[in-house]
């Protein structure tokens, strides 16, 4: 399990830097989309940090079973919100953010797993 841990961990890992780091540019697509569904721009930047945590989290979980445990928790909550956030904005072009829910949910499930 700890190998299917790894692999999908540093998957979503790098999802989460890519995201972060396109939102912190302000990437016009990713903003936009934001913008769109209500998010104030002064959140971007704390919603960014956010995704960059939880991609280190899941790395340091390779190490330290809790982290990665912990931080695939926070992921998990983080685009659980991002469902919700698209719902009440009756936006439902929602499966990115819906996947990436399953997806946190399994690597949580492979490091607990693998513990």
């Amino acid at each position: 399990m700890f190998i299917a841990y790894s692999i999908t961990g540093v998957l979503l890992a790098a999802v989460l830097s890519i995201s972060a780091t396109l939102l912190f540019r302000r990437n016009e697509q990713v903003a936009g989309d934001l913008v769109r569904m209500g998010v104030p721009e002064a959140w971007f930047p704390r919603l960014a940090l956010l995704k960059l945590a939880g991609a280190v989290g899941l790395l340091a979980g390779l190490a330290v079973p809790a982290i990665g445990i912990a931080a695939a928790i926070g992921v998990i909550l983080y685009f659980a919100g991002a469902v919700i956030t698209h719902v009440r904005a009756r936006d439902f072009a929602l499966a990115p953010a819906v996947v990436l829910t399953v997806a946190a949910a399994v690597v949580l499930g492979l490091r607990v797993a693998a513990t």
